[in-house]
């Protein structure tokens, strides 16, 4: 049996995104998310308990925050090219990589969510009386999320 409490403790503010093989900072990332909707079935006569089957995975948008940056970035190029859409050709998709990364800077997890898509770009609110960063909101749906441990 393994022994949890010798090892040490990974620290959720040390990550990077990576898309397009060039990482990317964020202030947060959310969404890695999954969960496998059940279906219920009860059968005739039977009161004491029902049936549950497996139907599909369920993924929520991953979400990521930073503040606003230039607009000539290849990250940011491909987002408004997606968002700004006329859909005159099919929507490019992109496999993303969140590094979760140990003190010497090396990835210890991998989270990678395949065939993503930018679906929402949002800014957060300007307040005249507040000395804050300007902030964005990248949203992205995703087929399926994979964790490796590299």
């Amino acid at each position: 049996m393994e022994d949890l409490t010798s090892r040490p403790a990974h620290m959720a503010y040390y990550f990077s995104l990576a898309v397009f093989n060039r990482e990317f900072a964020f202030r947060e990332i959310s969404g890695l998310h999954t969960e496998l909707e059940v279906e219920t079935i009860q059968e005739g006569g039977v009161n004491e308990y029902e049936h549950k089957l497996p139907k599909q995975m369920r993924h929520e948008n991953l979400v990521c925050k930073r503040a606003i940056v230039p607009l000539n970035t290849r990250l940011t190029i491909w987002i408004k090219s997606v968002l700004e859409y006329d859909f005159t050709k099919p929507v490019e998709r992109n496999d993303l990589k969140i590094f979760l990364l140990g003190a010497d800077g090396k990835p210890l997890y991998i989270w990678t969510c395949e065939k993503a898509f930018p679906v929402k770009w949002n800014v957060d609110p300007f307040h005249s009386e507040k000395n804050e960063i300007a902030i964005e909101s990248l949203e992205f749906a995703y087929t399926t999320l994979k964790r490796s441990r590299k």
